[in-house]
């Protein structure tokens, strides 16, 4: 039986939903408003965390969410769903390609996460508003966006030790955070999605960090994302 609700953010999926690129980034301006970007949850609490991830087929988007323990980082619960991507990549407008897919897959969830981890960005996004804040102001639960490569903002690079750091910077703004999560492997670029802040959000993805750049959470997503696209292959 499901579980999962679209939560305190005050919002509905209807918020992911757009017919183009003008009202996508409509969306995203009004969103940003709303939004809650600083620390209003406590991560000792944090019980289970959840990673999203999606792989695609053409047009054929297959989203999964994987829950694990925390801090024990033990898969407790997994699920994939299968639609269509109902908009085309546009640089910036990742959440409007996913994220109906990523919370249909959240609907199907029974164990509620205290934290989700997107493999995308939060605020270090053109608008402030990616996939990471998208998805967490939808369903009410802290978030926290983790992903390989800039979209906006330039970082030094952090140096080899596992919990390096540099800012990733826009202008003067500092919009996320250049960080080593496994010594001597490509730093990820971790942000705020919603309800927790930037020191929160590298706290968290180094403690959901094993062996795997970008976090358990999200490696589990991603290779489940992977063996479902496989599963349905030719049908």
């Amino acid at each position: 039986m499901s579980m999962m609700r679209m939560g305190p953010g005050g919002a509905g999926a209807e918020l992911i939903h757009a017919d183009g690129p003008v009202k996508a980034m409509e969306i995203q301006e009004e969103l940003r408003q709303r939004r809650t970007i600083k620390k209003t949850t406590d991560t000792g609490k944090i019980r289970h965390v959840a990673g999203a991830d999606a792989a695609y087929a053409g047009d054929r988007i297959h989203a999964a969410v994987t829950v694990l323990t925390f801090p024990g980082l033990e898969v407790v619960e997994k699920t994939c769903t299968v639609g269509r991507a109902p908009f085309p990549y546009i640089p910036g407008l990742l959440s409007f390609r996913e994220g109906p897919a990523i919370l249909d897959a959240f609907s199907h969830l029974t164990a509620i996460p205290g934290l989700i981890v997107l493999n995308g960005h939060g605020i270090a996004h053109p608008r402030r508003f990616g996939i990471a804040c998208h998805v967490g102001f939808i369903l009410g639960i802290p978030s926290v966006g983790i992903a390989r490569r800039l979209l906006t903002g330039t970082a030094a690079v952090p140096g080899t030790g596992r919990g390096c750091t540099a800012a990733v910077f826009d202008g003067d703004e500092v919009i996320g955070m250049a960080v080593r999560t496994v010594e001597d492997k490509k730093p990820v670029f971790v942000s705020a999605g919603y309800g927790v802040d930037l020191g929160q959000a590298v706290e968290m993805a180094l403690k959901t960090t094993t062996g795997h750049r970008i976090t358990e959470p999200v490696w589990h997503a991603d290779q489940l994302s992977r063996r479902c696209r496989e599963e349905h292959a030719g049908t």
